[in-house]
């Protein structure tokens, strides 16, 4: 896989659950289906994808039933973040075991180490595991541009990197500029700034999975050169959903479910505990929004 691979529109999945919190395997499928007939470039598994809530056991079955449903269509990527080094190296192994293509990590976070610290888990990372690592910088564990060309050169598996510490924008380009040559860039925070994050560099996105045909759309008006036609499209049909689903908490789990429920593609809206309480004021300007589809 070349880093050609993580260019373009790369939605994070939800985990769709039946009434009872188990994991829907008929909406899962139902929910690749509808990502990859939309055209998109990747699939991932991460925290949008409340990975965080699940045992063991379900993280491995989440991540078969996503590779049987993709079959090989397009790239699945699996976070496999951990605080602890080990623990990382075992969700590795057993992402790999189950079929993903990539990984996506992020540093240990509980316990900041510091530069060397985080160097030396990512190469240990990358040597007990040779699929495609995708670096994730976040606000509780930031990754500078020298850290992240540092991480490239000591482990040749970390081919790009996703930007997500905020502001994004000028992460993104001290990013580019720093490590454009040897990673590829992707940004982040659910694609409000994927504009002035592609002026400065950015090659794709990592979205959620609700709505991939109006951030395609975004894209490849972008590729062709017609901002303008992707600013429309972004203010018309994205922001507002990203307005509110950073309203409060993890309020964004309950809005795209309820957009997927609303589409057909989910059977089911249930988000797992503990999770925010949705006020009727908020449900309102929920159903608002979902007049869009």
């Amino acid at each position: 896989m070349t880093t050609a691979s993580f260019e373009g529109i790369i939605p994070i999945l939800i985990t769709p659950f039946d009434s009872k919190g188990r994991i829907d395997a008929d909406s899962l499928k139902s929910l690749v289906e509808f990502n990859i007939k939309a055209g998109v470039h990747g699939l991932g598994l991460a925290i949008g994808s409340e990975i965080f809530k699940l045992t063991e056991a379900e993280r491995a079955e989440l991540l078969r039933l996503v590779v049987e449903a993709v079959a090989g269509r397009v790239p699945v990527i699996m976070n496999t973040s951990a605080n602890g080094t080990d623990l990382s190296i075992h969700y590795a192994r057993q992402a790999k075991d189950c079929g993903a293509d990539a990984l996506m990590m992020f540093p240990p976070s509980f316990m900041p180490v510091g530069a060397d610290g985080t160097l030396d888990h990512f190469a240990a990372l990358a040597e007990a595991c040779d699929l495609p690592v995708i670096l994730q910088d976040v606000p509780q564990g930031p990754i500078p541009p020298a850290l992240a060309k540092a991480i490239a050169l000591r482990a040749p598996q970390v081919v790009a990197i996703k930007v997500e510490t905020l502001p994004t924008v000028p992460q993104v380009a001290a990013m580019a500029a720093h490590v454009g040559r040897c990673l590829t860039v992707i940004g982040g925070a659910a694609g409000s700034y994927m504009i002035e994050e592609y002026r400065r560099g950015a090659r794709g996105t990592m979205p959620f999975c609700s709505q991939p045909e109006d951030f395609l759309a975004v894209w490849h008006h972008l590729e062709a050169g017609d901002e303008a036609a992707a600013r429309a499209r972004l203010d018309s049909r994205i922001m507002a959903i990203n307005r509110l689903g950073a309203q409060e908490g993890d309020l964004f789990y309950h809005l795209h479910k309820q957009i997927l429920k609303r589409r057909g593609i989910i059977a089911h809206s249930f988000v797992r505990s503990p999770t925010v309480t949705v006020s009727k004021t908020t449900q309102a300007e929920i159903d608002a929004l979902l007049e869009m589809f």
